[in-house]
C-alpha cells in the first residue's frame, strides 16, 4: 500500500491515520509540486507533468495494490499509478475530489462538501485522526511533568485561522482570549494554548497577551518535534476549538472530553473571507465547503456545543468514522489477488 501524502497537515493527518489503523505495510510517498500542478488536477489529467520527480518519492513497481490519498493536486498522480498498473490499484481518496467520482474506487468524505450518495462513496461524520488511547498514555507520560504547575482543570484552547468563510484575526482573538479567560476563572483551572499553521502572527500575539490566568503558551512552528499537541490533548480536561477547523475539532471530541467550539465571526474583516461567503450563498455547491453542517452535528450528537453553553451532564458519544473507513477499504479489498506490495 502506498500513502500520498496531503501538501495540507489535516490531509496528510487523515491519511496517515487510515493507513496505521488498516494495518497494512505502507510507504509513503511525498511528491513535489510544480506550479502547474492545480492545473493539471483541474483539467481532470493523468500525468506526472505537475511534479517535480527529481524531489519526489520514486513511484516504479511493483505497483501498490491500495494508493490512499488527499487533496486535488495528487489526483493526477494517483490515476498515474492506476494506469500504470493495469487498473489493478484501488485508489481511495479522501476528502472532496476533484475529479469524476467513478475514477476512483471509494471516496471519504464529511457533510460540509454536500456529496450525493454514490456506491463508492463513504460518508462519515468527521475526520479521520490519529488520536488514539494508547498515543494519548504515551504523551500523557512525555508531558505531564511540564504541565504539572498549572491548577486544574486545565483547558486547551486550540487556535486555527483564516479558512474558506471564517476569519480569526485580532479582533477575534481578543475575544477568545476574554473568554477563556473567563472559564478558567470560573472552574479555578488553567488554559494549555497552541497556535497552529493558519494561525496569523498578529492574531497568535493579541491572544497571548490578552491571556490573565495560568496558563502554557505554544507558538506552532513547522517540523518542530517538541509540539505539545498531542501532550494537551492527553492533560487537558476540556477544549476550547476554533469552528474554521474540522480536523483540530475531531480531535479534540475523539478524546472523549467537553469540546466547546469557539465562532470568530464577522469582527475581523478578510476580502477572501467575504468573498467566499458570497460564493457560499449563490455560487455552485461544489466550489464551496459549509462547516455550519459540522458544527450542527456535533451540536446535535452531544460532541460539542458552542463556548457559553453548558455541556451535556452525558458523556459525549464515541467517534466511530475511523471504524467505518477501515470497514470499506478492507471490503473494497477483500477479492484481491495481492501483489505483495499492500
Amino acid at each position: 500500500m502506498w500513502v500520498v501524502t496531503g501538501y495540507r497537515a489535516g490531509e496528510r493527518a487523515q491519511v496517515l491515520a487510515l493507513a496505521e489503523a488498516l494495518g497494512w505495510p505502507f510507504e509513503i510517498k511525498e511528491l513535489d509540486y510544480r506550479r502547474s500542478a492545480a492545473g493539471i488536477s483541474l483539467f481532470r489529467k493523468t500525468s506526472l507533468r505537475g511534479f517535480r520527480m527529481g524531489r519526489s518519492a520514486a513511484l516504479a513497481p511493483p505497483w501498490p495494490d491500495v494508493v490512499i490519498s488527499a487533496g486535488m493536486r495528487n489526483e493526477p498522480a494517483c490515476r498515474w499509478i492506476r494506469e500504470q498498473s493495469g487498473g489493478h490499484t484501488r485508489l481511495v481518496h479522501i476528502g472532496r475530489p476533484w475529479g469524476r467520482l467513478e475514477q476512483f474506487d471509494l471516496v471519504i468524505i464529511t457533510p460540509q462538501y454536500r456529496f450525493p450518495v454514490r456506491p463508492n462513496v463513504l460518508h462519515n461524520t468527521l475526520t479521520l485522526h490519529r488520536v488514539t488511547k494508547e498515543r494519548l498514555r504515551a504523551e500523557a507520560a512525555i508531558w505531564q511533568t511540564q504541565f504539572a504547575d498549572l491548577p486544574r482543570p486545565r483547558i486547551a484552547v486550540i487556535v486555527g485561522g483564516d479558512s474558506g468563510p471564517c476569519t480569526f484575526g485580532p479582533r477575534a482573538a481578543q475575544r477568545l482570549a476574554a473568554q477563556a479567560n473567563a472559564l478558567a476563572r470560573a472552574q479555578g483551572g488553567s488554559l494549555l494554548v497552541t497556535t497552529s499553521a493558519r494561525t496569523r502572527a498578529a492574531a497568535a500575539r493579541v491572544l497571548a497577551g490578552g491571556l490573565a490566568v495560568p496558563n502554557h503558551f505554544y507558538h506552532w512552528r513547522q517540523g518542530d518535534a517538541h509540539n505539545p499537541y498531542f501532550g494537551i490533548l492527553a492533560l487537558a480536561e476540556a477544549f476550547i476549538v476554533t469552528a474554521d477547523s474540522i480536523s483540530m475539532l475531531t480531535e479534540a471530541c475523539a478524546t472523549g472530553k467537553p469540546v466547546y467550539m469557539f465562532d470568530p465571526g464577522n469582527t475581523d474583516f478578510r476580502l477572501t473571507g467575504r468573498l467566499y461567503q458570497g460564493l457560499m450563498r449563490w455560487g455552485p455547491q461544489r466550489m464551496t465547503r459549509d462547516i455550519a453542517l459540522v458544527h450542527r452535528y456535533l451540536r446535535e450528537a452531544g460532541n460539542a456545543v458552542w463556548l457559553g453553553e453548558a455541556f451535556p451532564d452525558h458523556p459525549p458519544p464515541p467517534l466511530l468514522d475511523m471504524e467505518r473507513a477501515v470497514t470499506r477499504v478492507r471490503a473494497l479489498c477483500s477479492g484481491m489477488v495481492w501483489s505483495g506490495t499492500a
